[in-house]
């Protein structure tokens, strides 16, 4: 309960356009005014007309993931925020909420109906579907089958991979296993997400010739070996299981390889730091290194909630990647997970999901502060969970709570918050459902909201997504499209990769940037020359 009292008193993200904490709980009164909900629509018209058209190239751009992040857990998620301060909540807007375009992709997988994470990072990263369990090749390539994913033909590039060949910067941060699914869909071509260190390739019966694991990949492969910025958990598979890492946990690797030092041999006269707590990557932030690698759990990190203070949050992460990608003029592509939203809904612990994605919009606020006009920010999920919110409670009901005035037919309470599926199902005692608020961790960080189905690990659902976006060619997000779009809509905005070919202002655009380059050159020349006769 005291660490429930502690969320509920975590101050809100507001957005680009916040309101004041007196306009965001209008009275009653006032509402009940039409003329309340006329200046309020003309508010949101006049803020969509205020904007910067955005019909430049995009220097940068962020891509913000939430895993798992349903339409329901958004509307859930805001009214938590804003109760949190006081509010009813369900007039809440977090962060991103409040950029001026908004669309919705759709999440199926070549295979399958509904989406797992590693189909569906191909597809938001590298622009095609394919079957689930892969990620980074073609439709061509089936789950275990590693020869296949080593075909070159077979294998996809990401909107990271074609930043850096425009001479760009890219970079990763997640609240996962950098090896994770999601993290992967930017460097890795592998046949199953599974295959995480070089003991899970064995374990699962494949070649590591033809199978070269995920971890390895991203430290000696291409686009992997280039990434500027790699954040997250994950120490175990880049260190031997014969060592111990530093904090007290072993490592998974069986080839007796330690990536991290591989890692920063590779980078030996450049500048460069390893770190692995809160408090070195702070001091990484001020004064930020050209290569970073921060790696804070053997696993995957802490949910925040019950972080402790040598734990970065995904925002301190956020704002030490994009300090180190902005030393390059030519711009970046920085990818950034919010992934145990999705952890904590295959758990059925709704209070955990609902703050990581609060979480993740204090990471989108920080980019949002940051960056200038010419950086396109996106903001979407690769799937849907079957989580529900219902009820038809009075306004400002507490979100976490019971559903109020709509009476169960068996006089039972039931919860505005639950999921179809999962291992909060209840068994039922003579044809009767219990009452789940006489249990006896009711409200904890780790009570299970109830279940339908009984189920191991809640399943995730078929819908459609949310994308947000703010920034270079926005206007390209709106409508129903495929999520495989996202990374070409992207990359036309900021002139890399196939989509480069299509659009007529990237020749002027890259024409302008040579141009550059070559000036900055000329100025840095004499230096250089400076320096070189007087070593």
């Amino acid at each position: 309960m005291f660490c429930l009292l502690l969320l509920l008193s975590a101050p809100l993200v507001w957005g680009h356009h916040a309101r004041s904490p007196k306009s965001a709980v209008p009275p009653i009164a006032l509402e009940t005014d039409p003329q309340y909900w006329y200046d309020e629509a003309f508010e949101g018209i006049n803020r969509i007309e205020e904007e910067v058209q955005y019909d430049e190239v995009a220097r940068n751009i962020v891509m913000f993931l939430g895993d798992g992040l349903s339409l329901p857990t958004l509307a859930a998620a805001r009214a938590l925020a804003g109760q949190r301060r006081g509010a009813p909540g369900e007039e809440t807007r977090m962060g991103f909420e409040e950029w001026p375009v908004t669309g919705l992709a759709k999440t199926y997988c070549l295979n399958a109906q509904v989406a797992d994470s590693a189909c569906t990072a191909t597809a938001y990263l590298c622009g095609a579907k394919n079957n689930d369990y892969t990620i980074g090749v073609s439709g061509r390539v089936l789950p275990g089958d590693c020869k296949a994913a080593a075909e070159p033909a077979n294998q996809l590039d990401s909107l990271l991979a074609w930043a850096i060949e425009d001479g760009r910067s890219a970079g990763i941060v997640t609240t996962t296993r950098v090896t994770h699914a999601s993290p992967a869909g930017a460097y890795a071509h592998t046949s199953h997400r599974y295959y995480e260190s070089d003991q899970d390739v064995r374990e699962m019966g494949a070649d590591l010739e033809t199978c070269p694991d995920i971890a390895y990949q991203l430290i000696h492969s291409y686009p992997g070996n280039q990434f500027k910025v790699i954040l997250g958990g994950g120490r175990r598979e880049f260190r031997p299981n014969t060592t111990i890492d530093e904090e007290g946990a072993a490592g998974r690797r069986g080839d007796g390889r330690d990536l991290v030092q591989e890692w920063e041999g590779r980078l030996e006269g450049q500048d460069h730091s390893y770190v692995w707590n809160r408090t070195a990557l702070l001091e990484a932030t001020e004064n930020p290194p050209e290569y970073l690698l921060g790696l804070f759990e053997s696993g995957h990190m802490q949910y925040q909630a019950e972080a402790g203070p040598e734990e970065p949050t995904l925002e301190e992460m956020t704002t030490a990647a994009i300090k180190v990608l902005s030393s390059n003029p030519r711009g970046f592509v920085l990818f950034v997970e919010g992934g145990r939203i999705d952890h904590a809904h295959h758990d059925n612990l709704a209070l955990l999901a609902l703050d990581e994605t609060v979480a993740l919009a204090a990471a989108a606020a920080a980019a949002e502060r940051l960056l200038q006009a010419d950086s396109l920010l996106l903001l979407t999920a690769d799937h849907s969970h079957v989580f529900a919110y219902n009820g038809y409670s009075p306004r400002g009901n507490d979100i976490l709570g019971t559903a109020q005035t709509y009476e169960a037919l068996d006089k039972l309470p039931y919860m505005t918050l639950s999921y179809t599926n999962g291992p909060g199902a209840r068994a039922h005692i003579d044809g009767v459902r219990p009452d789940v608020t006489k249990d006896s961790d009711f409200g904890s960080l780790h009570w299970m909201s109830p279940a339908d189905v009984p189920i191991e690990w809640e399943t995730h659902g078929g819908e459609d997504v949310a994308v947000f976006a703010r920034g270079p060619q926005q206007k390209l997000f709106t409508g129903l499209y495929e999520q495989s779009a996202i990374p070409h809509r992207a990359a036309y905005a900021a002139c890399v990769g196939p989509a480069a070919e299509k659009r007529a202002a990237c020749k002027a655009y890259r024409n302008r940037s040579s141009q550059t380059r070559l000036r900055d050159t000329l100025m840095v020349a004499p230096v250089l020359m400076a320096m070189y006769r007087y070593t």
